[in-house]
């Protein structure tokens, strides 16, 4: 299994970037830079490539709406370039809070649009001549929708490779599939060992069925809190904050797609009372509802033994990354669970 972690979009990118070099003569693999609403990713992910030599980089994520799929094919390239072919482009469709509230663009046929804009990039890393006629993209522009002036280009420069890998952060069971056929790798949220399979097994089985053998096996990349220790436990309240804010207050109700994962799990009652809890502004008290076996069961939190076990329950659900989230303050704890995980696997 490949360790990775991400960067904290919210601030202090300065000293992340200083914990990344650090955490990469650790033995960590791989680093995530996602892009919310907070300063973009790309301009991030070019510094890390910098200040780092071996350890990947990721966008987590790139959403498929604010980009055209041309502009992330070419940076994309840019960022494989500068890392001298150290990127994954991570792919995701947020959503409609996101995508219709701050980028004003709306939120539509995630799917459809996902699986063309991936076929568009793939040209133009091949520097194919870009020709698509899709029902959500056309390049270049039919006349009657444009000048008539557009003819198909290539890209100018050469790609460091021809095939980027690409990670699509899934949830519903049509994105999950896609993922399985056409990615290289996928991103769940709230990972739980133990339920996966029941959720995600039949979109997951769909997809492979129908994958190019050349994508190779499906890389599966969890996020998971990391703290390893004998008195740790309580470090688990830190994650309540955040699985309140998704499964409370990610979507209005009935479009949460959080909410009813927590659902798919056997949290109905609990999901329910966390959305109504945060939509009525009591945030403290949606974080206080989260569950302490969920929180337990997506964590690596606990005495090194019990990790070790998680870490067997991970592996057995499939996953092959562990983007860790370090709980214990301070560079030097942060790197020195890094280490310990590492010693584990």
């Amino acid at each position: 299994m490949r360790i990775g972690t991400a960067v904290n979009y919210s601030g202090g990118f300065a000293e992340s970037v200083e914990d990344i070099v650090e955490l990469e003569k650790a033995g960590l693999d791989i680093v995530f830079v996602p892009e919310a609403y907070s300063f973009d990713a790309v301009s991030q992910l070019g510094y890390l490539a910098a200040k780092t030599s071996t350890v990947e980089l990721a966008s987590g994520i790139f959403q498929i709406y604010t980009r055209t799929p041309t502009l992330t094919a070419m940076t994309a390239a840019g960022l494989d370039f500068v890392s001298n072919g150290r990127f994954t482009l991570g792919l995701g469709a947020s959503g409609p809070q996101v995508i219709e509230g701050f980028h004003g663009v709306k939120y539509d046929a995630p799917l459809g649009r996902t699986r063309e804009l991936i076929d568009i990039c793939r040209q133009v890393w091949r520097r194919e001549k870009v020709v698509h006629d899709g029902k959500y993209y056309k390049i270049p522009l039919p006349a009657e929708e444009g000048t008539g002036l557009g003819k198909p280009l290539k890209l100018i420069n050469h790609p460091v490779r021809q095939r980027i890998p690409i990670l699509l952060a899934a949830l519903g069971p049509k994105n999950v599939a896609l993922t399985a056929e056409v990615a290289e790798g996928w991103e769940p949220i709230f990972f739980y060992p133990e339920k996966a399979a029941e959720v995600w097994g039949a979109s997951l089985a769909e997809g492979k069925a129908k994958r190019d053998p050349a994508l190779g096996e499906l890389d599966t990349v969890v996020g998971t809190a990391l703290a390893i220790g004998d008195e740790v436990d309580g470090l688990l309240d830190h994650l309540r904050p955040h699985l309140a804010l998704y499964i409370g207050g990610m979507g209005a109700r009935g479009k949460n797609f959080y909410n009813t994962l927590a659902s798919q799990y056997g949290f109905e009652a609990e999901a329910k009372e966390i959305q109504d809890l945060y939509l009525d502004g009591k945030k403290d008290e949606a974080a206080a509802a989260v569950p302490l076996e969920l929180l337990r069961a997506i964590s690596l939190v606990g005495p090194a033994g019990y990790v070790k076990e998680r870490i067997a329950a991970f592996r057995e659900a499939g996953a092959t990354t562990l983007v860790v989230n370090p709980l214990l303050p301070g560079r030097e704890a942060r790197v020195d669970a890094v280490r310990k995980l590492r010693e584990l696997l």
